[in-house]
């Protein structure tokens, strides 16, 4: 089975969003979204993978597989938990290129960060930052490899 393009999965996640008629609707997806979240192994959550910048506690690890980076999180909070299901569904699997070159439009799209509370916006993009990170320390490693 191919794997769609980040675009064409966050459109999916825009469609998504649209069937909700109120953000309340939203929320309660968005905390769904989180208790789906695969299990993230307790030796993980450790200090080096906390993301910094998030009010709540996330973990974020990153394996790199296959010149695909694959991304586990979890979090003490569950709209937080839910925030990190979707970057999560929208970035892992791809290559450190894709991730990089990801524009995240659909977060502006579904109006998320208008109704985010500022820490919670802020943790978004915390967030966002550290997984484009792992992205680029795996394409620099994947870089020198080549060399």
């Amino acid at each position: 089975m191919e794997q769609r393009s980040i675009p064409e999965i966050e459109r999916e996640i825009i469609e998504d969003f649209a069937l909700f008629d109120s953000w309340e609707d939203k929320y309660e997806y968005i905390i769904d979204l989180g208790k789906k979240l695969a299990e993230l192994a307790d030796q993980y959550k450790i200090e080096e993978n906390k993301i910094k910048g998030c009010q709540s506690t996330v973990w974020l690890k990153a394996f790199y597989n296959d010149g695909k980076v694959h991304f586990k999180a979890d979090s003490d909070a569950v709209i937080v938990k839910g925030l990190i299901s979707m970057l999560i569904k929208v970035l892992s699997g791809h290559t450190p290129e894709e991730i990089l070159n990801a524009r995240m439009d659909f977060i502006g799209e579904i109006g998320m960060m208008t109704h985010l509370a500022q820490t919670r916006s802020n943790g978004l993009l915390s967030m966002i930052k550290q997984m484009k990170n792992y992205a680029l320390a795996y394409k620099i490693m994947q870089g020198s490899k080549n060399e």
